[in-house]
């Protein structure tokens, strides 16, 4: 396992991370905006999505480290940081695959990647089967322009991580 790579000790350490800036986010939030909160957490995997992992894993090549995260994270909803951050259950990205099939992440269009989850502005993410973590231009999958935002969904976290504490602390997203 090289140093970059996801482990459920890094992940809880994550977990624990974020929670601290979520919970002031939902501490002063009403005060701030005049109504009250949405969901706003690090939901933990439960036994469907590891189950429902697996069967990822078994329908397409992804790489470890989203079988890792999904081992241990079932999803990330942060709907009022922003526009929102949200990143998919298993259960959820392995439905879109089923019913709209992979994301082309290459010029050549034979590299094939997961739509993981979305900004809340209609763009997506979708990590490739190199680890990478790409944001469409747009709100379309169908023949999406990307953009690399992180070369590993370690990297990603650690970019939603700063994101979510420029937020709480100053109101601004930044360009995630």
């Amino acid at each position: 396992m090289s140093d970059r790579s996801l482990s459920p000790a890094w992940l809880a350490a994550w977990t624990d991370r974020v929670s601290g800036p979520l919970e002031a986010l939902a501490g002063e939030f009403e005060h701030r905006y005049g109504f009250p909160p949405d969901t706003n957490e690090v939901r933990a995997a439960d036994l469907a999505d590891q189950a429902a992992a697996r069967v990822l894993a078994q329908a397409s090549p992804i790489p470890a480290d989203l079988i890792a995260f999904y081992d241990s994270i079932g999803d990330v909803t942060w709907a009022d940081v922003g526009n929102g951050y949200f990143l998919d259950s298993p259960g959820d990205v392995l439905l879109r695959l089923q019913e709209y099939g992979a994301v082309h992440v290459s010029a050549n269009q034979e590299a094939h990647g997961l739509a993981i989850g979305s900004n809340g502005g209609g763009l997506s993410y979708v990590v490739g089967p190199d680890g990478a973590v790409h944001r469409t231009r747009t709100a379309s999958l169908d023949e999406p322009e990307l953009d690399e935002v992180a070369a590993d969904l370690r990297q990603f976290l650690e970019l939603l991580e700063r994101t979510l504490t420029r937020f709480v602390a100053d109101g601004d997203t930044g360009s995630l």
